[in-house]
């Protein structure tokens, strides 16, 4: 046998197990006797595999017993085995001749591998609503295992990563600590005149070189979003990048940005405006942070998530402000090009019930005709008020 060391892997081998086993009893109750799985952060939550490796087909297949299989292009299963925990022998690949050919597809080989290991039978789960699982994708696995039942199992695998294990919390926080540090380039270099590529390139580099806590001193990783600040009417838009003009005088620019250590993120939105507000500006403020503060207070455990929507909703009524969008989703472990865990969201009529350890983005953005507000939060249910990963001001900034 050979397998990583597991003082490498970012958690340890009773974790892997307890996740491979909060899978299976969810495969169980959904009739399924094997599960595809080609979400990345669902492939790295099971397996620990970390790669850039997510625009070729790639797959992480759990049958009813054993360890999980990695299935991917032959040249990653070289990042396979350096990043994940199951024996190599559990490592399968394809040949570089499958890669974006379109007289031949890699679930062919898959197909032959579920053939090999007695997996080409019963009913199969794959995650048909998958930035990363394509229609050809599919066709082809239907068309090689013409006996196989098959079954959406899209987000089976993202709820169990719903309730974070406390290593998990860990890493949020780490990330917390980053995105501090990254807002403060923002407060520290927004004038007008500077260019925004170049406050975003010190982002990235305070990203990147980490922070520090109790433990020491630690890197940061890539996020799975990047940075977002868009400026005056362009704030209407909530995911607007940046480009080389220069910030200008008079103008409100929000800026989300998300903190990432071990591929476990926090984001954050703060908003500042470069000269004198206007009073829909300071209004729009005012109805935010009190209705982040009633949603906050909302952010229990035992209650619906809608509760935290319904809370904000309501208090920016009061100020006749309507929103109608989403807001907020849960967080944790994620590639590109989304840093959500794609399974409840904070509206009207989501009846989730939190429990503690679940963690969420409280994005309240407000994105009118011709300009944009947003104070978020990233936080942690636990068996009182929400822990906030971050320790922010959430005043405007406002800067001459």
């Amino acid at each position: 046998m050979s397998r990583l060391p597991a003082e490498k892997l970012p958690f340890s081998l009773q974790e892997y197990q307890d996740r491979l086993d909060k899978t299976r009893r969810a495969m169980a109750a959904a009739g399924l006797d094997t599960l595809i799985v080609s979400d990345p952060s669902n492939m790295a939550w099971l397996t620990g595999y970390d790669g850039w490796s997510f625009y070729v087909h790639q797959a992480v297949i759990v049958g009813p017993d054993g360890e999980p299989f990695w299935f991917g292009r032959r040249q990653d299963a070289n990042g396979a085995v350096r990043t994940v925990y199951m024996d190599h022998a559990r490592v399968l690949s394809y040949d570089d001749i499958y890669v974006q050919n379109p007289e031949k597809h890699p679930m062919e080989v898959l197909a032959q591998h579920l053939r090999d290991h007695g997996m080409a039978k019963g009913r199969i789960g794959v995650e048909l609503d998958n930035y990363y699982y394509s229609a050809k994708a599919h066709a082809t696995l239907v068309a090689a295992l013409p006996d196989v039942r098959w079954s959406d199992a899209t987000g089976l695998t993202n709820w169990q990563r719903a309730v974070k294990s406390p290593t998990e919390l860990a890493y949020m926080r780490r990330a917390g600590k980053i995105v501090e540090r990254m807002h403060r380039v923002v407060w520290d270099m927004v004038e007008p005149g500077v260019p925004k590529n170049q406050v975003v390139a010190a982002i990235q580099s305070a990203a990147f070189n980490g922070a520090e806590d109790e433990s020491g001193v630690f890197g940061g990783d890539y996020a799975a979003i990047v940075p977002l600040l868009p400026s005056g009417s362009d704030a209407a838009a909530p995911h607007l990048t940046w480009d080389d003009q220069p910030f200008k005088s008079g103008e409100g620019t929000f800026y989300e940005l998300g903190g990432c250590y071990k591929r476990y993120h926090c984001p954050l939105s703060r908003t500042v405006f470069l000269g004198k507000p206007s009073q829909t500006f300071l209004d729009a403020e005012k109805a935010v942070q009190e209705g982040l503060a009633a949603g906050l207070e909302k952010a229990r455990a035992g209650n619906e998530v809608q509760q935290i929507a319904i809370a904000l909703f309501d208090t920016l009524a009061k100020y006749g402000i309507q929103k109608d969008n989403r807001t907020g989703y849960p967080i944790g472990l994620s590639y590109p090009p989304d840093w959500g865990e794609r399974t409840y969201s904070l509206r009207r009529g989501e009846t989730t019930v939190l429990q503690p350890g679940m963690t969420m983005h409280f994005m309240t953005g407000l994105w009118m005709d011709d300009w944009g507000f947003e104070i978020t939060e990233s936080l942690a249910i636990t068996d009182g008020a929400p822990e906030l990963f971050a320790d922010l001001p959430r005043d405007l900034v406002i800067k001459d």
